[in-house]
């Protein structure tokens, strides 16, 4: 998907791959950057990881892009995007040839979306048509969540008509070697009137109805969780624990909200350690959770807990 995701600036510490043309012939080069004017790369360990080998400088750059952090498997990208379409199904889904349609009471994009799962739909026209009269009927616009690799067919309908969002970071961490939750964590079946007061979706209050249907029509469970400081609710975030298509459980999370009386204190990073110690003891295999490319404090954040980028995704409206 060469210019769809992954397009700012290239910096430091970046993986990439870069490609010389000479003559006929063209060679690749996939290492993380040292420094990019003059362009050097080290190459990569199998995985992707950073290694130790001799820097190179490299010149006569004919493309040079950006890569994830790491190697990832279509597999691997369709089976969190699947459990993620599980998390927030919305009120109604079809399953339209590969792309789970949804759609929700709530404005998030997530819920009122179609996904591509479906293992044929990574190669298979986008059925657009069938989408069209599913949210026509419900008086919606066509949403389409489009991950990188397996959403590669809904690059050939996109033009002038549609809306396109900023690259949206899905992001992983393995759930080993964790530290018990705090002992100020709690999870809550449903969630009261201290947690619905302070859940925001991007800065947004929701209506009370798309709120509430936080708690329904999951196909897995979903936890309302906070920190508890001076008897007050300080922190919460939603998190769900859903399957993919191989059989995984996947903690998901979303909408870290700190009460203003208690912020700076790292109440969201306590929060995010004792709920991946949770996931684990519940099962779960991994944790993901989404971000937006341009919010450089919560990446930072979830880099220092421990989170890499697995792959990313954009919304396409069209109209």
């Amino acid at each position: 998907m060469p210019g769809f995701f992954r397009s700012e600036e290239i910096r430091p510490g970046d993986r990439v791959v870069a490609r010389r043309v000479r003559g006929e012939q063209a060679s690749d080069i996939i290492g993380h950057v040292v420094s990019v004017d003059p362009l050097v790369l080290r190459p990569q360990k199998v995985g992707g990881l950073p290694s130790s080998k001799d820097a190179i400088e490299v010149g006569d750059v004919h493309v040079l892009k950006k890569l994830s952090p790491r190697t990832v498997r279509n597999s691997d990208i369709r089976a969190i995007e699947t459990a993620t379409a599980k998390a927030f199904p919305g009120h109604e889904q079809q399953l339209i040839d590969g792309w789970l349609a949804r759609s929700g009471a709530d404005i998030a994009e997530r819920s009122n979306s179609a996904v591509p799962i479906g293992h044929s739909a990574g190669f298979t026209p986008v059925p657009l048509d069938a989408l069209k009269r599913f949210y026509a009927e419900r008086g919606q616009p066509v949403q389409l969540l489009i991950p990188e690799r397996i959403g590669k067919p809904a690059l050939t309908v996109l033009d002038e008509h549609w809306t396109v969002g900023e690259d949206i970071l899905v992001m992983t961490h393995p759930l080993t070697d964790l530290a018990d939750p705090s002992p100020r964590f709690r999870i809550d079946d449903a969630p009261d009137d201290a947690w619905l007061s302070m859940y925001h979706y991007r800065g947004l209050d929701l209506p009370a109805e798309a709120v509430l249907a936080l708690a329904k029509s999951i196909d897995g469970r979903i936890a309302f969780a906070r920190l508890v400081e001076d008897d007050r609710t300080a922190a919460i975030t939603r998190a769900t624990l859903t399957t993919s298509h191989d059989g995984r459980l996947w903690l998901g999370y979303s909408a870290v909200e700190v009460h203003p009386d208690y912020r700076r204190r790292g109440l969201g990073t306590e929060l995010t350690r004792s709920l991946l110690a949770w996931g684990k003891a519940e099962g779960a295999a991994g944790a993901y959770l989404q971000t937006l490319a341009s919010n450089d404090a919560a990446i930072g954040m979830y880099t220092k807990i421990g989170f890499t980028e697995h792959h990313r995704h954009r919304y396409a409206r069209l109209g």
